[in-house]
């Protein structure tokens, strides 16, 4: 395998509540490569999202590194956020700006210049079939249609590494399809993802490699072939049961 596009050392995050502070992050380890979808799995608490968000800037870590391409990003934040897309859970959109005026303001974000924002604003258009929506209001569009857009946004400025936040939530499961035949075409570009989901199903079927979370701590990174064999079991839903078990054995 090539060498990891995204490396994340030791990394803790720990928040001051009261008297007893929460450690949401325990040193956490893991590589991220070129083209690889990696799918980051737990219960709710685990620290998903506050993984999740660190890796997307939004937060800074209480200690540890992240490096891209071999070097940290906290040297050059601009550097590393011009190579990152970020499609979260919570649809964020300009419910003021139509489908076009969302991804055009995105250009503008990354300060791209105007004729390159217009040509890329109509490729993304018809490669996510949005082109008979651009000129519709946020407001006017359904939860599948929404997340194409929100999946749009995130390409505009050709990253390298795309973080997608329980990309499927609630949709229903044609446009859930549609959307893996999505991610796995963006895999097939080159482009890294990170890929946080409760449905088992989904990380089984997009996943190169898993990473199971648990109470802050990275419990394994693995394919889910080698845990299928592993396992002796047929699917990755019933490995993740199993294993939730034993995590909560250990600790009792």
């Amino acid at each position: 395998m090539s060498t990891p596009i995204l490396q994340i050392d030791h990394l803790t995050k720990t928040y001051k509540t009261g008297s007893s502070p929460v450690h949401a992050l325990n040193g956490v380890t893991l590589d991220l490569h070129e083209g690889e979808i990696f799918g980051l799995l737990g219960v709710n608490g685990a620290g998903k999202t506050t993984l999740s968000s660190i890796i997307a800037t939004l937060h800074p870590p209480t200690s540890g590194d992240i490096r891209y391409k071999g070097i940290s990003i906290y040297k050059d934040l601009m550097r590393y956020r011009h190579a990152l897309g970020y499609c979260p859970q919570n649809q964020n959109l300009d419910q003021y700006l139509n489908v076009r005026d969302n991804l055009v303001f995105a250009g503008r974000y990354f300060l791209m210049p105007k004729a390159v924002i217009n040509a890329r604003v109509d490729e993304l258009l018809e490669q996510l079939e949005l082109t008979r929506y651009a000129e519709f209001k946020i407001s006017e569009l359904s939860g599948g249609t929404k997340q194409r857009v929100l999946i749009a946004r995130a390409l505009m400025h050709n990253p390298r590494i795309i973080i997608l936040d329980e990309p499927t939530v609630g949709l229903d499961p044609d446009i859930r399809q549609k959307l893996w035949a999505l991610i796995k075409a963006l895999k097939n570009q080159g482009i890294s993802i990170i890929l946080t989901t409760h449905y088992l199903d989904e990380a089984e079927e997009l996943s190169d490699r898993i990473c199971i979370l648990h109470k802050g701590s990275v419990k394994l990174i693995e394919s889910v072939q080698s845990l299928k064999e592993r396992h002796q079991q047929s699917s990755l839903e019933r490995i993740f049961l199993q294993l939730m078990r034993e995590y909560r054995m250990q600790q009792e």
